[in-house]
């Protein structure tokens, strides 16, 4: 499904150090050095991310000028490569000056060098770790976040200079650096795209979840996302705007998405929907997408009960057709006002992984498994089969009535990533990787998948409560631990992580 709005690019800067006392004694190893940074820069740009790469940074003068230069480009990371030995007092202008996230990259050329004829121009060209602890030292501290990859550069020739072979691109040792730096990539997408992204808050929390509510400006503050407050008249308006033509597209939109229930629900309230409440759920579907470009948003957490029988009530019976329908196009929907989980599913959607709305449903004991779902919305992309639509008599402790969907995601690697608030009012990230296996889910129109973690059910409950999360998290496909935290850092939010497969 066509994304509404795609992820802004990463604007990475990227500069290799060097010693400037060096240039004069030992010819070409400024250029040589020039050529590996140039290399990185390529790579990394060929990733996805906007580079800027500033050049070599040898004094105190270069590192200002390199802050300046990043500053004025606004980048979101900065990959520091180590080349050779620095001292730290010519580097730690950089990054006084530009206060982005910085990865040290120690990437050595070669991953032997020759040792008969090794000169030390030769020698210094392959000592980037050298200067690391005296730069982390320093970084420290100064108070400036990094992180660091170890590792080969990965090259694929060998450069005429060299007196050792430097084609290590098929070494282990390069691949396991160049994962990292792609993650690094991504993560700071994720965070160069919040920085611009509006959600809408849809009529309020479910009333008495307590772990729901949240402070809208800490959740600006923190992850850089605009909070525009919707009332269900806004989204009236849209309704009635809803033309004929743009109904039976959405209808078509359905039916390629979807199947119908054509079993009987074990719940005799629970069954295959009618052609009315097909027809209004397209109508809203319709209705809800007008408001997300009315609005320009970029996810939309909502909740609404009003006094039964009422207009709105029967505008929310429709809403979560067409919310599974945005989230599959980018645009993650959650229930229940809960807006933390939104701001996960976006996570999760803006790296590709999905991020379908979820809670603890049950435990089987006897499969050592934990159904995961909810009533709605849920990820299409990330789907077992094709979902199934089922008419609701009744929405389990709330008002309406209407259609939902019950899917599972598709079997395999899954990894949970919950938001909670701590009681010092700051964002923090849980993840749990595990797997989704093939068992049997319930027929009463929910989203449900069948987990199985590492340690017993108990055990993994034991430690998931104990981290005061929210009783919602997103779940996405394929194992993403190091991923979230890489985004955590660039976010500045803590994460734990519960389980990682590895």
């Amino acid at each position: 499904m066509q994304k509404i709005k795609e992820l802004r690019k990463a604007k990475i800067g990227i500069y290799t150090m060097g010693l400037q006392c060096y240039w004069a004694q030992f010819e070409g190893l400024r250029d040589r050095l020039l050529a590996y940074g140039r290399f990185i820069a390529e790579k990394v740009e060929a990733l996805g991310a906007e580079v800027y790469f500033y050049g070599i940074v040898d004094c105190e003068t270069e590192g200002r000028k390199a802050g300046e230069y990043f500053a004025a480009n606004n980048v979101d990371l900065i990959f520091a490569h180590s080349g050779t030995y620095v001292t730290s007092a010519s580097v730690l202008p950089v990054h006084q000056i530009c206060k982005a996230m910085t990865v040290i990259l120690n990437l050595q050329p070669t991953a032997r060098i020759n040792y008969e004829k090794t000169t030390t121009g030769e020698w210094l060209a392959h000592c980037g770790a050298c200067p690391v602890p005296e730069l982390t030292n320093a970084f420290h501290r100064a108070g400036i976040r990094f992180e660091i990859v170890n590792g080969l550069l990965g090259m694929e020739e060998t450069p005429a200079i060299s007196l050792t072979d430097e084609v290590t691109c098929f070494r282990p040792e390069a691949q396991a650096a160049w994962r990292k730096i792609e993650e690094w990539v991504k993560a700071a997408g994720v965070k160069a795209t919040l920085g611009y992204c509006r959600f809408g808050f849809l009529g309020n929390n479910y009333s008495g979840m307590l772990d729901l509510y949240s402070d809208f400006t800490m959740i600006s503050a923190q992850a850089g996302v605009h909070v525009e407050l919707l009332e269900m008249c806004d989204l009236n308006r849209m309704m009635e705007s809803v033309s004929e033509e743009e109904v039976e597209r959405k209808k078509e939109e359905i039916s390629d998405f979807f199947q119908i229930a054509d079993k009987e629900s074990a719940d005799p309230r629970n069954q295959r929907p009618t052609p009315e409440q097909m027809d209004w759920s397209a109508r809203v579907a319709a209705a809800q997408e007008k408001l997300v470009r009315e609005y320009d948003l970029d996810g939309l957490a909502y909740y609404y009960h009003g006094a039964p029988g009422g207009a709105y009530e029967a505008l929310q019976s429709g809403f979560i057709v067409g919310h599974s329908l945005l989230t599959a196009k980018g645009i993650p929907c959650a229930g229940e006002g809960d807006l933390k989980t939104c701001l996960a599913m976006k996570i999760c959607d803006l790296l590709g992984v999905g991020g379908s709305f979820c809670e603890i449903v049950v435990t089987d004991y006897e499969s050592g498994t934990i159904l995961m779902g909810h009533d709605g919305p849920f990820h299409l992309a990330i789907a077992q089969g094709k979902p199934m639509l089922r008419g609701l008599g009744v929405y389990h402790g709330k008002q309406g009535s209407g259609v939902s969907v019950e899917a599972k995601v598709r079997t395999g690697d899954i990894t949970n990533l919950g938001c909670t608030q701590t009681a010092d009012g700051k964002l923090k990230f849980l993840i749990t990787e595990a797997q989704s296996v093939d068992g049997p889910i319930m027929t009463i129109g929910n989203t449900q998948t069948p987990v199985r973690f590492r340690q017993s059910p108990d055990d993994y409950m034991d430690e998931w409560f104990a981290q005061a999360p929210t009783h919602h998290f997103a779940m996405s496909v394929g194992h993403n631990a190091s991923l979230f935290e890489k985004t955590a850092k660039m976010l500045g939010i803590q994460a734990v992580v519960l389980d990682r497969r590895g």
